[in-house]
């Protein structure tokens, strides 16, 4: 679909970690603002971009969040220590380049920690620990720290950017839930042009890595009559992964959930499963199914909301999430809007 990538690539780019999306809202207010008869922010932060109908209402969601750092301590020789935000595996953190929100601007600098020359021989064999690493922004003292604009609480966020593999394959930061706000962005300007009779709010949600915090919010404030997300899903086509993890491949098409987090999280709502698993069956429309044991989604929260919300979720596999280097298809992009489209063709199959 036209624009899909270059969307990707801006919106992947773009920085915003949870607490901190104002960034990514913006961008999302503006593809939107044409195509929409209503956006408006609620308190928590999320954006929601509505088209009014007359029939019931509909919720797609995307988190804008991506997982980050906080400064927590400058020390007197200017290093900055960190908290994490969100859940990242450490060694993954180890010798990043960075960026420092402050309020002054953007400030580069990179992770380090002890180098292995001067190590133990037993801490050489064990993995690095976020508490042992620093940030370097090149400055002696904290005075001069502090004067560029770093304090304890500023966001950082990873210094990385899209790029192409061979095969329709990128790899960039945040596509976990960047790809989802794509294509809720994507199918929201499709549905301008059509009368589906469907009121329908496209929502931007908040601090969904820490908690699922602005779903739960945006869905007790809206209360649509069902909820689709749009999302990521580790993909187990890879080295390391065995299929009895994960046997959602990249490039088979979007996956449809119907158990996350082995229960604890979402069971999916079945009449939505066989509204989208038949809309994909009718327009071969490459699919997966998915089941799995860790992760959860907005879905989690909003499903449980008020008198309960019947929810799904379209997620895009992808390998290496949560890490700065993040891998997906373009093309299982494409099946996914696909399939939402022609799923809100078929509407009248839910409802």
């Amino acid at each position: 679909m036209k624009h899909t990538e270059e969307l990707l690539e801006k919106l992947s780019n773009a920085h915003g970690i949870s607490g901190f999306e104002g960034n990514i809202r913006k961008i999302f207010e503006d593809e939107l603002t044409p195509y929409v008869d209503s956006i408006t922010t609620d308190k928590m932060g999320n954006i929601v971009a509505t088209k009014k109908g007359s029939g019931p209402s509909v919720m797609i969601a995307a988190h804008m969040d991506e997982i980050g750092l906080m400064v927590k301590y400058i020390d007197e020789n200017g290093f900055l220590r960190f908290v994490k935000i969100g859940g990242w595996f450490d060694p993954t953190i180890h010798s990043q380049r960075v960026i420092i929100h402050s309020k002054k601007g953007e400030i580069k600098g990179v992770i380090g920690s002890k180098p292995p020359h001067v190590m133990k021989e037993e801490d050489r064999k064990k993995p690095p620990k976020a508490e042992d690493m620093f940030i370097d922004i090149g400055v002696t003292t904290k005075e001069e720290a502090e004067g560029l604009g770093v304090e304890v609480g500023s966001p950082i966020s990873l210094d990385r950017h899209y790029s192409k593999l061979a095969n329709n394959i990128v790899t960039g930061k945040a596509f976990d839930d960047r790809v989802g706000l794509v294509i809720l962005i994507q199918v929201l300007k499709e549905l301008s042009t059509k009368n589906i009779g469907l009121t329908i709010h496209g929502v931007g949600t908040v601090q969904e890595e820490v908690g699922l915090k602005g779903a739960r919010v945006a869905a007790f404030g809206l209360n649509p009559d069902i909820a689709l997300i749009t999302e990521t899903t580790i993909a187990g086509d890879y080295p390391g992964i065995d299929k009895k993890d994960s046997a959602i491949e990249v490039g088979k098409g979007s996956a449809i959930t119907i158990v996350d987090a082995a229960g604890r999280g979402l069971i999916a709502n079945q009449k939505i499963i066989e509204w989208l698993r038949t809309t994909a069956d009718e327009n071969n429309i490459n699919y997966q199914m998915d089941v799995a044991d860790g992760g959860t989604t907005d879905a989690t929260a909003i499903h449980i909301t008020k008198e309960g919300i019947p929810s799904g979720v379209l997620s895009i596999p992808t390998r290496y999430i949560h890490s700065p280097v993040e891998v997906l298809s373009l093309d299982d992009i494409d099946s996914c809007i696909d399939l939402i489209l022609k799923s809100f063709d078929n509407i009248e199959k839910f409802f």
